[in-house]
């Protein structure tokens, strides 16, 4: 599945659309079809590259989604919609999840009045995303923040472009997550 991470690359140069067959000299032939390990694993890899997260970052995520009560594979994707690199994505402030994560990093917003500069800060309910002040004025973030009207933010967020803030409604749902994945295999894939 290509995951159009850098779509201005894959455009010319994607492996998916060049040779349908495996590499190699021995790669004249059909490709095998992938073992079920295989197809747990790139469940797992899609999401992670999705959401930008590295291994050891993905596992404490997979691991506090186990303790919770409910569908683990459904805790997993709450758990990531809800880090605040994510929601600055959903809200249309950052371009990409990529880009999101670097306007936190660089320090540009506030969660509940407070600076912050984690991009895996999680958010609850009630709480409260803005840009602070100095950043404002930004030239990303203002071309951003007018985009925003043309962007669909999702039904558990709600953006106020005059204060340059967003709220957090409620945890999202799973119809509200479009995360293209099969989030059981991710389960199966560290369950064995």
């Amino acid at each position: 599945m290509k995951l159009f991470l850098k779509a201005e690359r894959c455009v010319t140069k994607c492996t998916l659309d060049k040779r349908p067959t495996p590499p190699g000299p021995q790669g004249t032939g059909k490709r095998r079809r992938p073992t079920e390990f295989a197809l747990q694993w790139r469940e797992k890899q899609k999401l992670r590259r999705t959401y930008g997260v590295l291994e050891a970052q993905f596992r404490r995520h997979y691991d506090e989604a186990e303790r919770r009560p409910g569908s683990t594979g459904f805790n997993l994707l709450q758990i990531l919609e809800s880090r605040l690199d994510n929601v600055v994505y959903r809200i249309g402030l950052g371009g990409s999840r990529s880009q999101a994560r670097q306007l936190v990093r660089h320090g540009h917003f506030t969660l509940n009045g407070r600076k912050t500069d984690i991009p895996s800060a999680m958010v609850k309910p009630g709480d409260s995303v803005g840009v602070r002040e100095k950043s404002r004025k930004l030239e990303i973030l203002v071309q951003a923040a007018d985009a925003t009207g043309q962007r669909q933010i999702p039904a558990w967020l709600t953006f106020t472009r005059e204060s340059f803030t967003a709220r957090v409604n409620a945890l999202p749902l799973r119809h509200e997550i479009d995360a293209q994945v099969t989030e059981q295999l991710v389960v199966e894939f560290y369950a064995r």
